[in-house]
């Protein structure tokens, strides 16, 4: 993206995002600045039905990604986008006995939502793009079913860490994660500022005190190596994953995303990762995907411009330096890397204004 264009973004985003309060209006020549790039992202991931597809992923949807999608609406004051993917959620996900989200409907199928269970990421993006599109569009609607999954995440995903009972960890869904000895956790489930605004505006405090016990783990995690996508947590203490990913992959790469539009740039998890890129990355070459987290050791690399941008911005914060390498955004890319680019996008913007383009 040219340092002109993403400047014009800027200003619409960052009139949006300052402080974290309710978004700013913006005048009509500022949106029309931004737009290119919101509509190049509808146009290649969002359906005429507000579904938001996942071509790599079988042409599925997940809350996830309706979340991710309703957010970027708000941000860009797309009130007929975000209405779209709100109601074409709550018509195929929102089926559960609870006012949580099924994590994912397959197209094509007999049963389209064959596992029922949720993803609490999902949730807490789904609420977020909620509370901020409340204040956005003036309806107080929205904050009401932001406060009904808010109160389900708490009860069914917010629990009490094996060993420091005082402590609190968030559960990557309501089933399949607490073990007789033992919690699984995906650290980048944590977003701080998404926790944090959703708990200030519903009163659910426990999504507050949850966001910083989770920076605590990921500081204690990233004293001695990169932040892996899973981890087993018991009164023994945090371990890589026993079963699941161990590595820092295409998941915990958004934790030093997530931390540094939660304006902690210099968490040490930022930090460890802003070293792998110093070290491996060049303007324009692909961008490490998948590390081992002791070594540090890059095991798989894409060219996609989204994980260049995410590096980028990473980059830039964790250097605590002026400007970032951030490639002009396509949509000609997977739906994941097309979206954290909006999202290093929405991080720099917001938390990180000297972070602009060189």
């Amino acid at each position: 993206m040219k340092r002109r264009d993403f400047l014009a973004t800027a200003s619409v985003l960052g009139g949006a995002l300052m402080g974290g309060q309710a978004l700013a209006l913006v005048d009509s020549d500022q949106l029309r600045a931004a737009g290119p790039v919101w509509d190049s992202w509808k146009a290649a991931f969002l359906q005429s039905d507000g579904r938001v597809v996942d071509g790599l992923q079988q042409q599925a949807s997940h809350s996830e990604g309706q979340g991710y999608g309703m957010l970027a609406a708000t941000l860009f004051k797309d009130e007929a986008a975000f209405r779209l993917m709100l109601n074409w959620t709550e018509r195929h996900l929102a089926i559960r006995p609870d006012p949580l989200l099924a994590w994912r409907w397959l197209p094509g199928q007999a049963n389209p939502v064959p596992d029922r269970n949720n993803a609490s990421d999902g949730d807490l993006f789904f609420a977020w793009a909620l509370v901020r599109a409340a204040a956005q569009f003036q309806q107080p609607a929205y904050l009401a079913r932001a406060t009904e999954i808010a109160l389900a995440l708490a009860a069914h995903c917010i629990k009490p860490m094996p060993g420091a009972p005082d402590r609190l960890v968030f559960l990557p869904a309501a089933f399949g994660f607490a073990h007789e000895a033992h919690v699984t956790l995906n650290p980048s489930y944590y977003m701080p500022l998404a926790m944090r605004e959703l708990a200030a505006a519903t009163g659910v405090t426990a999504l507050a005190a949850c966001a910083q016990h989770g920076q605590e783990m990921m500081d204690a995690i990233a004293a001695v190596g990169l932040v892996p996508d899973w981890v087993d947590v018991s009164a023994r203490g945090i371990a890589p994953s026993a079963t699941l990913s161990a590595n820092t992959g295409y998941e915990a790469i958004r934790v030093p995303l997530f931390l540094v539009w939660s304006r902690m740039g210099q968490h040490m998890a930022v930090r460890r990762m802003a070293a792998v890129y110093e070290r491996t990355l060049q303007p324009g070459e692909s961008a490490p995907t998948v590390i081992e987290p002791m070594s540090g050791v890059v095991l798989e690399t894409s060219a996609d411009p989204g994980y260049q941008a995410l590096a980028g911005v990473v980059l830039c914060a964790g250097q605590n330096s002026l400007g970032a390498h951030i490639p002009p955004f396509t949509p000609n890319q997977p739906y994941y890397p097309a979206t954290l680019q909006l999202f290093a996008m929405f991080a720099a913007t917001d938390a990180l204004p000297e972070c602009v383009p060189l």
